[in-house]
Formats: C-alpha cells, sequence, structure tokens
C-alpha cells in the first residue's frame, strides 16, 4: 500500500512535467516563429495549471500515453504556414524526447539506490517517450496529423483535413478495441516501441529498475 501511494506522489508531478513542457514548447516554437497567439492568452507559462486536460491526464496514467490542452496558435501569423506548423507541432513531441533522452543518461550513468530517485527516473522515462510517440501519431488532432497534412500536396492535405473531425473517435475506438477485444493495436504502435526505445536511451539498467518495481 505505501509503494502504491509512493508511486502516485511521484506519478503527478512527473505528468505535471511532462505536459507542460510539451505545450510550453508548442508556444515558444509558435512565438519565436511570430505567433504572439500563446502568450497573449496566457498559455506561454510553465505553469502546469493552464496546461492540464483531464481526459489525456487520465490516459497518460494508465496507460503512459496521453495528451494536454492544446495550446491556441494560429499559422498566419508564420512566414511559411506549411513549414511553421511542421515546426511548431514537432516542438512538444520533441521536447519530450529530450527530456527522456536526459533521463535515460542519468538512469545509465547517475543510478542511485534510492527509491524515490528510482520511481522518478522511471516514470520520466516512460511518460515523455509516451507522450512523444503518441502524439505523433497522424490522427487528427494529434501533432503527427499536422505534420502529415503540412507535408502533404495541398490536394491531399485537404482530403485528410476533412476527414480530421472522425480522429477522436479513432482514438477512442482504438483504445476501447485494445482494452475490451484485446487486439493489440496499442501494444503494436506504441508499447512495444516505448520499451525499445526506453532500453536504446536507458541500456541495461532500466531492465533492473523495472524488476524492481
Amino acid at each position: 500500500m505505501t509503494s502504491d501511494i509512493s508511486q502516485w506522489i511521484v506519478r503527478i508531478p512527473v505528468l505535471l512535467f511532462s505536459i507542460t513542457i510539451h505545450e510550453y514548447a508548442h508556444g515558444r516554437v509558435a512565438y519565436a516563429l511570430g505567433d504572439p497567439t500563446a502568450k497573449n492568452m496566457g498559455r506561454l507559462t510553465l505553469n502546469p495549471i493552464y496546461h492540464i486536460d483531464p481526459l489525456g491526464a487520465i490516459a497518460l496514467f494508465l496507460f503512459n500515453f496521453g495528451w494536454a490542452k492544446p495550446v491556441p496558435v494560429n499559422p498566419l501569423y508564420f512566414k511559411n504556414i506549411r513549414k511553421g506548423t511542421i515546426l511548431m507541432a514537432l516542438a512538444g513531441p520533441m521536447s519530450n524526447l529530450l527530456a527522456a533522452v536526459v533521463t535515460g543518461l542519468l538512469i545509465r550513468y547517475f543510478l542511485l539506490p534510492i527509491r524515490i530517485y528510482e520511481l522518478v527516473l522511471v516514470y520520466m522515462l516512460f511518460m515523455n517517450i509516451g507522450l512523444c510517440l503518441f502524439n505523433l501519431l497522424p490522427i487528427p488532432p494529434l501533432d503527427g496529423s499536422h505534420i502529415l497534412e503540412n507535408s502533404l500536396s495541398p490536394d491531399m492535405a485537404q482530403a485528410y483535413h476533412e476527414i480530421g473531425r472522425y480522429g477522436p473517435g479513432i482514438i477512442f475506438g482504438i483504445v476501447l478495441l485494445d482494452n475490451f477485444a484485446h487486439t493489440g493495436i496499442l501494444n503494436f504502435l506504441l508499447l512495444r516501441p516505448m520499451f525499445i526505445l526506453a532500453s536504446i536511451l536507458a541500456g541495461p539498467n532500466i531492465g533492473y529498475l523495472l524488476h524492481g518495481m
């Protein structure tokens, strides 16, 4: 029971940190490209309260992947709308990947036999990898959909944009199928890549940490 409580105590701040850097990165890159929307609406901040999406936070707790409240962006401010949108969309997942890389280095070379420290590292690694990979899926409204849409030809991008309204339903359907029909879709798309990337970043020490949990 004490172990469960300590894990939840660790997961909450790690979750808040992970979603905050993700959304802040979107807003910061958009601002650097000329869009002041996030700043004007008070979203260019490292205060996590402004970035929490309740459903996304629950998903991140339960499945180690999820989403935050999207930072408002107006691509019309970008000199090159397609390129600017791609860079802005990439910024969030890349911030999580950077956090995972730093965490992996700590696990590899600075691992200490302190329970709370080990828990922080494990959750920091997997939550940030999960946020990165999940948000790169090319399903609207995830970041990957903005990257793909703005990489396509104008005609294909328009057709892709029109099916975007079905994106949330697709995501919800995949989660339901995976949990109740055991289709293994999430395992194939996310969980297996998460463990592979975690092993690459953290090395053999990640196995030790997971075995201890």
